[in-house]
């Protein structure tokens, strides 16, 4: 069993659950090799569970005081000053709880692993502002409320399936952040794509807005650095079965990835192109395709440092339904011919 951690040394805490804004009470001494560095600088060591622009929030708010003084997060410190942060847990109540079923793969007192099914928007949004993974989370777990995005990290497209890790506690959500930032996570993905793959490698083409289309991604010169590893899992007559890696977390950065390589994922109504049935294909084949409903993309392996423990864990989810059965039409074509 995972336990909850004691306040690190030095720091002194006590809670206050009284009212309906919880508040957590934290106290430190600030050492003296800080002496000229800014208050936020020294926020971010004594305070690591918290992210520096959240520190810097609580400082403007009058959340921070320095013996018994507000200061601005620039201001600098001599050390030994005596440090108080009142932490503020404001519940959000932009968008209602929903009573959505949920695949939880695991679940502890800091962190939740979700298996997505298709079709379960992540965050709401234009267009679904209702019946997404958030608002399933807020009836799952009320107190996820007063994590910033109901303690999602990372997302997964609409109609992409498998894992993704949520943060329960502003703490946890802290520390996944830090370790998506250094791209600590694993992350490996299950798609078949149009064409025949003769090995694996890596993409690094930067990934921006579509010059043309805003509501699509593209390789762009000024994009963002994308990495994308992918290899063999195996091989058909006219598609391929890949395992794919992501160092980063691009929007679509896969979907976009693989159609840049001239391979993009079956099923995919964006960066799919035209429907592509290869000559001579069985009506098994030709129906499949035809029909297939999404990108064939599954989030299929997830790893990373639990926020608590510091132990390494990981999980793993089968293939959907419709991907087994599109594998297994796909096999039989490459029998039959």
């Amino acid at each position: 069993m995972i336990s909850i951690p004691m306040a690190p040394s030095g720091i002194k805490e006590s809670d206050d659950n009284s009212s309906e804004q919880a508040e957590r009470h934290l106290q430190a001494e600030v050492p003296e090799t800080q002496a000229g560095r800014r208050l936020d600088q020294v926020l971010a060591e004594l305070f690591p569970d918290y992210s520096r622009s959240r520190l810097q929030q609580w400082v403007k708010e009058g959340d921070v005081t320095v013996d018994g003084n507000t200061m601005r997060p620039r201001d600098k410190l001599l050390g030994g000053e005596q440090i108080a942060l009142t932490v503020r847990l404001e519940p959000d109540t932009t968008f209602e709880p929903e009573p959505i079923e949920l695949d939880i793969v695991y679940e502890d007192e800091a962190i939740l692993i979700i298996n997505k099914p298709a079709g379960l928007v992540v965050h709401p949004a234009a267009g679904n502002w209702q019946g997404t993974l958030l608002n399933a989370l807020l009836h799952h777990h009320p107190g996820i409320a007063t994590v910033p995005r109901a303690g999602i990290v990372h997302r997964l497209d609409k109609s992409t399936t498998g894992l993704l890790v949520v943060a329960k506690t502003i703490e946890a959500q802290t520390a996944l952040v830090e370790q998506l930032q250094a791209r600590s996570f694993t992350r490996e993905y299950d798609a078949v794509v149009n064409g025949v793959l003769t090995g694996g490698g890596t993409v690094t083409a930067p990934i921006g807005r579509h010059p043309v289309d805003r509501k699509r991604m593209a390789v762009v010169r000024n994009g963002k650095p994308a990495v994308t590893h992918y290899r063999l899992a195996e091989r058909f007559r006219a598609h391929t079965h890949i395992k794919v890696q992501l160092e980063t977390g691009r929007t679509h950065q896969i979907r976009v990835h693989m159609a840049h390589q001239r391979y993009p994922l079956v099923g995919d109504p964006v960066y799919g192109g035209r429907l592509r049935i290869p000559p001579a294909s069985g009506e098994a084949l030709q129906e499949m395709l035809r029909r297939f409903p999404r990108q064939a993309l599954h989030a299929s392996r997830l790893g990373l440092v639990h926020p608590l423990s510091g132990e390494y864990m990981e999980w793993t989810a089968p293939l959907p339904e419709d991907m087994q059965q599109l594998l297994a039409v796909l096999r039989e074509d490459a029998k039959n011919s």
